[in-house]
Order: structure tokens, then C-alpha cells, then sequence
């Protein structure tokens, strides 16, 4: 481990790749701890021999140093609410690794072993969901992972919930023993927001390839012109989100057969003379024409936040920073998550977008006074008897609805506390963690239209005319959803697509 991108991180959590430190990276962790404890001799040190936030001006003697860093963990260790996901704490895990062996926290080689051999025999600590502020960072998470550590707490073990000490055991394992500084540095930073972050850009990856691909599709139903997202329209405006998203939308369809070119109609001069009202559409609603321009900054937004969340698990982001190339301990903010909690929040706006866009089209569909083409709810029974997709239609707005109020940002949300030495703070995990709520929820809401889409092919009968990309969306589907005939819950299948779905390689 050097430098952590998102792919790597990926492996690492989705397929439990072993983590393997070279001799390097523990020589360098090796030589800052070392460094640190001569350093510190003689020394007032934040987080060493003080307490800890506006209690620092109490120095700790010799003889309590050790316990303090106990104490810490143990105070901290407080928070509530449901536990993170094993895939959640695993990433939170791995970035707080990445960070230590940088070599800037001081902490003991050990710690980084401890931190090694759980994740490579998968020993996950339950770690709360609430507790971090996110500035000093995520010190209520992280010392429910450093619980664990010296064999406190609760884990996760071999699928079974038990006692820390009892996981360390069955593993053949030692719990960790904490010296000089290794609770400050294994609570103090940024890891849970940035493990939980970066895990919502991989799967915001597959969100958008699923998005494209619908709203492709969509102009393919609805046989639209294919100028909104032809090269020489979207070149003109600067964006590179934009004119990737076209360029997608182009690849996807690129040999289908039922676009409407205008060439062929609306500028063929003996298509349209002696015509007054014109039948069909000359440009279509926005939730169609517009895709570019709409999931466009959103890809913007997804790659600016993928280098800031590589660039944040990849630095020190403890208090106080150990340097030894220059022989010094430096006090500064380092553990202050504003960068993740920015980046989340304008990801959930982007993310409730989606959702908004399908279900814009997922309405266009269903709406026969809209569409013009398909029968109401697209129920291929009975009218008035039967009832279609009218059900699945209210879980879509629900969810978007969800998702609008969701997305209010938390990065404005900043409450003094700690005795108001945390004046103004980040909410950076609280953020991740709305962020995660927002994908998940905009995954159902493509569900549903997933399987309007399917349904709406069946009744158009135009399968054969589709491009393959769109008759692939069409069999996957298909492999969770049949088609919807007569009235019967579908909530079973609609969970078995949304876990394909998500479980699915598809990404940009």
C-alpha cells in the first residue's frame, strides 16, 4: 500500500484482498515512532503527555501516560445508532492503515500490524453510525475500531457478532498494546468519512452507467430525434461531462434502428408541406432531450470528487503531524473533514438528481396523455380492472421525495461543542452517510423504471429494432422481473433487480 485509488480500494473491500505492509512502509512507521519518543522528552506535546481538547493545558505525568491513551479510546467510545456494514468498515479500516503507514502519525509499528492482521483475518469491529463530527475527526467511529483493536468491544467475526477478545483468540492473534500516542492516532482523523465516501463514488460509478443507459433507452421507446445528444450539439458547449455523457449515449444506441433523424422528417420539405399542426413532438420534454446536460455535471462532480477523496486517504489527517525529515511535531487541523463533507453533500444534490430524472421518465412512460403511445400505468390488462405499474409508480416518488429532503447539506450544519474548542466542524460522516442513503434510494428508484422500460418494449413490440445495448438492459431485467400481466405483488422481484443491480460490474 502506497498510494490508495478507489480500484484499489474496491479490491481490497469487495473481493477481501489480502493487505500486505512492505518492509518499507514498517521501517518508515518504525523510524517516526522512534523518532517521537526521544523527541518528546521534555516535551509538551498535544495528545502525549496533555489531555485531550480544551483539557490539553492539564499536563499527565510520566507514570499515567500509557493509561491515558486507554482512557481516550474507552471515553470515546460511545456511539449509537445502527453499525456500519462489514464492506463500510473494512474501507474505514484500510484508510485508516493507509494513513499510519505514511509515517506522519508516530504511531507504533505494532498498531499497523494489529490493524493488518484484522483485516486479513476479517475481524470487524461494530463500529456506530452516530458519534463523529467529523472535525478532530471521526473520533467517536474510530474509537470503536480502536476498541476492538485491544481486544474491547464487539466484532464481527467469521459472520458471528462476539466479544473482541474472544475474536482475537479464535484468530490466533494478540490484542494490541497502546504506547506514546497510538490512541490519539488511531481515533484522530478523517478514515470512517473517507472509507464510507469512497465506497459511494464506486457505487455512484455503476449509478451512472445504469442512468446513461436508461435514458439511452429511453430516447429508443420513445423514438426521439437523435440531435440532443449528437456530437456536433454537445461539442459546442465546453463541458466534458456533458460531451461524455453524449459520447455514451451515441455508443449505446449507435445501431439501433428507430431514432429520428431530422434530415428525414421535420427537414424534408415534402414531409411537412400543407401541414398546419404538426402530430409528432418537434422537440421532445426535457427528461429526454436534456440528459446530457443534466447527468453531465453530475459526472463532473463524480470525477472532482474521486480526486479529492484519493488525495484525502491518501495524507495525514491526524493531530499533531510527526516529521522527522525535518525533526519536528507540527499542531494544526489536519483531522478537519470539510474536504469529504463538501464533496458528499454536492454528490447527494447531484445523486438526487437521478433520481429526479428517472422519475420524470419513469411518469413520461407511464402517462398515456404524455406519451401518446403506450396504454396508462402501461397495464396490458384490463382498464379500470387492472392496474399496471400505477403501485411501483408511488414507490418512485416516494423515494425521490426521500431523496429531495435528503439532500439538504450537512456541511452548513456546523454545532459548536467540546467545550466550544470545536467551534466549527465538518459533519463529514454524517454527510457519507446521507450520501450512501441517497444512492441506495436512487437505485430503487431505477428499479422501477428498469422494469417500466422492459414492460414498455413488450407492448411497443420493438425489441428487434433496439440496439444491443438496450436489448442486454432488456435481458437483464428480465432474468428478476417477467413481464406484469395480471395484479400481484412484485416487491420480492423488485428487490431481487435493485441487488443485481447493485452487485453488477456495470460501471463507467
Amino acid at each position: 500500500m502506497i498510494y490508495l485509488n478507489l480500484e484499489d480500494l474496491e479490491r481490497y473491500v469487495f473481493d477481501e484482498e489480502k493487505v500486505v505492509l512492505s518492509q518499507d512502509r514498517i521501517s518508515v512507521v518504525e523510524e517516526s515512532f522512534e523518532f517521537l519518543k526521544t523527541f518528546s522528552k521534555n516535551k509538551v506535546i498535544y495528545g502525549i503527555n496533555t489531555g485531550f481538547g480544551p483539557m490539553a493545558q492539564y499536563r499527565i505525568g510520566d507514570e499515567n501516560l500509557k493509561q491515558l491513551q486507554y482512557n481516550l479510546i474507552r471515553s470515546h467510545a460511545n456511539g449509537t445508532g445502527d453499525f456500519l456494514t462489514q464492506n463500510q468498515t473494512r474501507a474505514v479500516m484500510i484508510c485508516r492503515l493507509n494513513t499510519l503507514q505514511l509515517g506522519f502519525s508516530g504511531t507504533s509499528p505494532e498498531i499497523v500490524k494489529a490493524l493488518s492482521d484484522f483485516l486479513n483475518h476479517q475481524i470487524y469491529p461494530l463500529i456506530p453510525q452516530h458519534g463523529g463530527v467529523g472535525a478532530s475527526g471521526d473520533l467517536v467511529q474510530l474509537a470503536h475500531l480502536a476498541l476492538g483493536l485491544i481486544g474491547e468491544g464487539e466484532v464481527i467475526y467469521q459472520n458471528k457478532v462476539m466479544p473482541a477478545a474472544e475474536a482475537i483468540e479464535s484468530a490466533n492473534l494478540s490484542k494490541a498494546t497502546l504506547k506514546l500516542r497510538d490512541g490519539l492516532s488511531l481515533i484522530n482523523g478523517t478514515s470512517c468519512m473517507s472509507g464510507i465516501a469512497a465506497l459511494n463514488l464506486i457505487q455512484l460509478s455503476k449509478l451512472l452507467h445504469w442512468s446513461i443507459l436508461c435514458s439511452s433507452v429511453m430516447n429508443e421507446l420513445t423514438a426521439s430525434y437523435n440531435d440532443s445528444f449528437s456530437k456536433e450539439l454537445n461539442d459546442s458547449k465546453l463541458h466534458a461531462g456533458q460531451r461524455f455523457v453524449a459520447q455514451k449515449m451515441r455508443d449505446i444506441l449507435e445501431n439501433g434502428n428507430v431514432l429520428k433523424n431530422r434530415n428525414d422528417h421535420l427537414f424534408n420539405k415534402e414531409h411537412i408541406e400543407g401541414q398546419e399542426f404538426f402530430s409528432e413532438k418537434v422537440q421532445e420534454y426535457y427528461s429526454l432531450r436534456c440528459v446530457p446536460q443534466i447527468i453531465g455535471p453530475i459526472y463532473d462532480a463524480f470525477c472532482t470528487a474521486k480526486k479529492v477523496v484519493e488525495d484525502e486517504i491518501n495524507s495525514a489527517n491526524d493531530n499533531p503531524i510527526v516529521c522527522v525529515a525535518s525533526k519536528s511535531v507540527y499542531h494544526g487541523g489536519n483531522f478537519h473533514g470539510d474536504y469529504i463533507a463538501f464533496e458528499m453533500d454536492k454528490i447527494k444534490i447531484g445523486v438526487t438528481k437521478l433520481s429526479m430524472l428517472a422519475e420524470r421518465q419513469i411518469n413520461y412512460l407511464l402517462n398515456n396523455k404524455l406519451n401518446h403511445k403506450f396504454p396508462p400505468f402501461l397495464n396490458v390488462g384490463q382498464l379500470g380492472f387492472n392496474f399496471g405499474l400505477q403501485g411501483m409508480q408511488f414507490t418512485a416518488v416516494s423515494t425521490t421525495a426521500e431523496n429531495q429532503t435528503l439532500s439538504n447539506p450537512m456541511y452548513v450544519h456546523s454545532i459548536p461543542n467540546n467545550g466550544d474548542n470545536q467551534d466549527i466542524v465538518s459533519m463529514g460522516t454524517n454527510a457519507a452517510l446521507m450520501t450512501q442513503k441517497v444512492i441506495d434510494n436512487t437505485f430503487e428508484v431505477l428499479t422501477v423504471q428498469l422494469v417500466a422500460i422492459a414492460q414498455a418494449i413488450d407492448i411497443d413490440k420493438s425489441f428487434s429494432k433496439l440496439s444491443e445495448s438496450s436489448k442486454e438492459l432488456y435481458n437483464f431485467v428480465r432474468e428478476s422481473v417477467p413481464q406484469i400481466i395480471e395484479d400481484k405483488p412484485n416487491y420480492k422481484e423488485l428487490a431481487t433487480l435493485k441487488a443485481a443491480l447493485i452487485s453488477s460490474k456495470k460501471s463507467l
